[in-house]
């Protein structure tokens, strides 16, 4: 008799539920331990996880978080990893890349190299985050030593555990303004596997605004409605609007770079965009547990300066799934759809009970594998076209003219496994003396070192380039 495949999730989101329902899986039992796909919060991940329970993963099951996703999206861990990182390449002689994340300290641990740092730049602004919270909670701007004295002393430094930690951040002065108003960038970013590496990148992000125009002025570094973009802060706001959600899609965005600042610039910052984020996550890839039957979707929020450089602001590991608009409601429904074609391509609402490896469903009836390999790319990308006609994904046509392959409104960012193909291609050629490999000769320059690999899948890459984000 054919096995029903089951679901579970602990967010009871429309945009989640609804997807699982339309493939025609059957939601599992609160207490089933019998579920094939999880879509759980952090939490449960880590009772998952917890070694005391002795709870193992079986090849029927797929989760939407790796074990120790906290190395990139804890912002202490995050910053210590890319430190690390930074340092490996430098030690290696590698090529390092552009700084994307502003000079960060954790507080109170290295409050004496803090103080320092703040002495040689007195009139500078800093910003401090709890390393644990999100939606912008806890979060102020300080430029005076005295205002964080006082607040380490309420604070009790002393019996502050490490999950209540701050990091505190050189605040970007100089953010790229719209209408005078500040704003930075909500970009997803799918990861399948660690080792080697696979990364997809949506096409539909957005730019989220602040209501108010910004000022660096004293009086106003308490108003988190001029420095904070969170949406969970900005809809308090009289002046938000309930029907765009202070949101612009990534396209109107990149429209606008090119108009005001031409067609180059742009395509010199979404390359150096999807540059951070190769680079971040390649600064977590040898730390994070590669467990098969997990992938993450990554919600980075990236900051843009009036200098049009990107800036890491962090990292989400559970993005928000509340739709505040029609358009977000259209927007994170096909996310999610298109996360679930590619961890679990092609796999009906049945199988056959000797069936024992969801994982590789497709490989062995025919297709690609599900988690870690993914899906063949779609023939035409149809991805969120009902939520914006100017911001549908490119028809894929079979000539891409060096475009990465789409799926649903996905695009394959970064494939290890290929960039290392190339490679050992590219030194074949070399060693031929040249000969009969002009491709991938040319990749060598491309793709040489780890910042190549990055600028390779960027700048000559019209899903990235051409205003299809």
């Amino acid at each position: 008799m054919p096995t029903r495949l089951k679901w579970k999730t602990d967010l009871e989101k429309g945009v989640v539920t609804l997807n699982f329902d339309r493939r025609g899986w059957q939601r599992a039992a609160e207490n089933d331990p019998e579920w094939h796909f999880y879509w759980a919060s952090v939490g449960t991940v880590k009772q998952i996880f917890n070694p005391e329970t002795g709870y193992r993963l079986n090849d029927m099951q797929i989760l939407n978080h790796f074990p120790n996703h906290f190395e990139l999206t804890r912002k202490d861990l995050m910053v210590k990893n890319i430190k690390r990182y930074l340092k490996d390449l430098q030690r290696d002689g590698q090529p390092l890349p552009q700084d994307f994340v502003p000079v960060t300290y954790l507080l109170p641990a290295d409050y004496t190299l803090f103080v320092e740092e703040f002495r040689r730049n007195p009139n500078a602004m800093w910003i401090m985050k709890p390393t644990s919270r999100s939606q912008g909670k806890g979060i102020f701007i300080i430029n005076k030593l005295a205002q964080i004295k006082k607040w380490s002393s309420q604070s009790r430094w002393a019996q502050m555990p490490l999950r209540e930690a701050y990091v505190i951040s050189r605040y970007v002065e100089n953010p790229l303004l719209i209408g005078g108003k500040k704003f930075d960038l909500r970009i997803y970013v799918l990861v399948t596997s660690y080792r080697p590496l696979k990364a997809y990148e949506y096409v539909h992000g957005f730019a989220r605004f602040c209501n108010a125009k910004y000022t660096t002025e004293q009086n106003d570094l308490d108003n988190p409605f001029i420095h904070l973009t969170n949406v969970a802060i900005q809809k308090h706001n009289d002046d938000y609007n309930s029907k765009h959600g202070g949101k612009w899609h990534v396209r109107h965005l990149r429209l606008y770079i090119e108009q005001v600042f031409g067609l180059e610039a742009a395509n010199r910052l979404f390359a150096a965009m999807d540059s951070l984020i190769i680079h971040s996550l390649k600064a977590v890839q040898n730390v994070m547990i590669n467990d098969r039957h997990c992938f993450e979707c990554y919600g980075y929020d990236v900051l843009i300066d009036a200098d049009l450089r990107p800036w890491l602001v962090e990292v989400n590991a559970s993005p928000s799934l509340t739709t505040t608009t029609e358009y977000d409601r259209v927007l994170k429904l096909s996310l999610l759809r298109d996360i679930y074609n590619i961890v679990a391509p092609n796999i009906p609402p049945c199988v056959s009970d000797n069936c024992r490896n969801l994982l590789n469903y497709n490989s062995t009836n025919g297709g690609t594998s599900a988690a870690g390999g993914g899906p063949a790319p779609a023939a035409s990308s149809s991805s969120a076209a009902a939520a914006s006609s100017s911001s549908a994904a490119p028809p894929n046509n079979g000539n891409n003219n060096g475009a990465s392959p789409m799926y649903g409104g996905f695009y394959l960012l970064y494939d290890e496994q290929q960039e290392n193909e190339r490679d050992k291609d590219a030194d074949d050629d070399e060693k031929r003396g040249g000969r009969g490999g002009g491709s991938s000769s040319a990749a060598t320059g491309a793709n040489s070192g780890a910042s190549g690999a990055a600028g390779a899948n960027s700048a000559n890459n019209p899903n990235r380039t051409q205003g299809w984000r």
